[in-house]
């Protein structure tokens, strides 16, 4: 859902108006390339999900499904997501989401039982979806875009720190490197990463107003919601318990969102 808003969001701050069939195009297009990901990611990992509670009840561990019911569905939709954006959208849109398949699925996945930079390189495909929306709509990628792309993959670091700081023992128990560190210090890292990228975070949608289109409304509204947003970080990393990392997963699917909005409202207006 939120790779699908931010496609949407994207290609709208690149209209700068509402087009209503190329919005639908995105976000199909796009939600289907990212179920597509999800799906052939799900198999991929079918053994190390049947492992860990929290994923042990999805549907390939749970034996809803086999692993090539899985396998053909994945693909079937990965293509019908790349067909439909090169038919309905643009070449440059589907090139974007081939490559977004591709980091995701070779980089990314075998990289978190391997390295705890996982989620570094998974933040680059993590935020394609905006160069996507906004390419799906003016066939180029400005300068605005790569600043949105940056915001987008910013926000992911204390949103997927905080996952894996909660679900850490079941991480542990598989040998996924989701935090920092996997030493004695991969608590206070994790803390002081979350606290960094979030106050990058802010830093980058307070100057975006300098490269794009964006007026009071939003500069006054980013700046309340990132000051919202670091208190939950500064909480977690202050008493670094599961309550406060809950607390701050929650904020950060709220403040983005949320930023999204007033930014197009900012634009439309």
């Amino acid at each position: 859902m939120m790779v699908m808003i931010s496609g949407g969001f994207a290609s709208l701050m690149a209209s700068g108006s509402l087009h209503i069939t190329v919005l639908v195009h995105t976000v199909i297009g796009i939600g289907l390339l990212s179920a597509g990901a999800a799906t052939l990611n799900q198999y991929l990992e079918r053994k190390l999900d049947g492992t860990m509670r929290r994923t042990a009840r999805r549907p390939l561990p749970a034996g809803e499904l086999t692993g090539r019911e899985a396998l053909v569905f994945g693909v079937a939709v990965s293509s019908c997501g790349m067909l439909y954006v090169l038919l309905f959208l643009n070449a440059l849109t589907a090139l974007l989401g081939f490559l977004t398949l591709i980091t995701y699925l070779a980089l990314y996945t075998p990289l978190k039982t391997r390295t705890s930079l996982c989620t570094f390189f998974g933040a680059f495909p993590g935020a394609a979806p905006v160069l996507m929306g906004w390419s799906a709509t003016t066939n180029s990628l400005s300068l605005e875009a790569w600043a949105l792309y940056a915001i987008l993959f910013l926000w992911q670091f204390p949103h997927f720190y905080a996952i894996g700081w909660l679900y850490r023992e079941d991480y542990g128990r598989v040998g996924m490197r989701m935090l920092p560190s996997v030493g004695g210090n991969d608590e206070r890292i994790t803390f002081r990463l979350i606290l960094i990228t979030t106050q990058l975070l802010i830093l980058t949608t307070l100057l975006l107003p300098l490269i794009a289109n964006t007026g009071t409304l939003y500069f006054v509204t980013a700046m309340i919601l990132g000051i919202g947003f670091y208190y939950f970080a500064y909480r977690a990393a202050q008493s670094r318990s599961k309550l406060a990392a809950k607390r701050l997963l929650h904020a950060s699917v709220i403040y983005l969102p949320l930023l999204y909005l007033f930014m197009i409202f900012d634009r439309l207006n």
